[in-house]
Formats: C-alpha cells, structure tokens, sequence
C-alpha cells in the first residue's frame, strides 16, 4: 500500500540543536531512495507503507546511537485507494484552487 505521511523525529536530552538528527534522517531517506521534502518543521515523505515505517525506525536506531536517550516522534499517515496520489500531485490540487 503506497503512503504519504509526516513526520517530525524530535531526540530528547541532547540539546537544542537538532539538525544533525534531521541530517541523519534524510540521508537514510536518500540511501533508501524513498521520495520526501523536508520543511520547517518535519518531513513529508511518499513511498510503500512497509518501506517508509522501515526507514523511520533505522532514523530512530541512528539517532539512538548517536547518544539520544529518548525519541519523540509524530507521524500523519495518509492512503487511498480510489486513485494514485503523489505529494507533487496534492501540492499542485491546491495551486490550481489559488
């Protein structure tokens, strides 16, 4: 089943900073060839249901070797089955209302 979702990988108890974490993360979503665009506060990603979740667990299996003692992460999860959607297609939808 082919998801699109949003996720936001918030470590805990490593400090203000956080961009390294996000680094991490998006370079397993280009390693894993998993389409996705970061914004200001998560990453939208697309891609099948079972590869997308894998690539946020080794994000959080990274970030936890890299010394953070916990993880909070928020995932909106989105499917259909009527018709084939990408993240491109959503954003143009709207565009084309505007």
């Amino acid at each position: 089943m082919n998801v699109i979702l949003d996720f936001t990988v918030i470590p805990i108890g490593v400090g203000i900073s956080l961009s390294k974490y996000v680094a991490v993360c998006q370079k397993i979503l280009d390693e894993r060839q998993i389409k996705y665009q970061l914004h200001a506060n998560g990453t939208n990603v697309e891609g099948e249901w079972g590869e997308v979740f894998a690539a946020i667990k080794e994000c959080h299996e990274t970030i936890h070797e890299m010394g953070a003692p916990r993880i909070s992460t928020s995932i909106k999860v989105g499917t259909r089955n009527d018709k084939s959607q990408s993240l491109d297609d959503k954003i143009k939808s709207v565009e084309e209302k505007l």
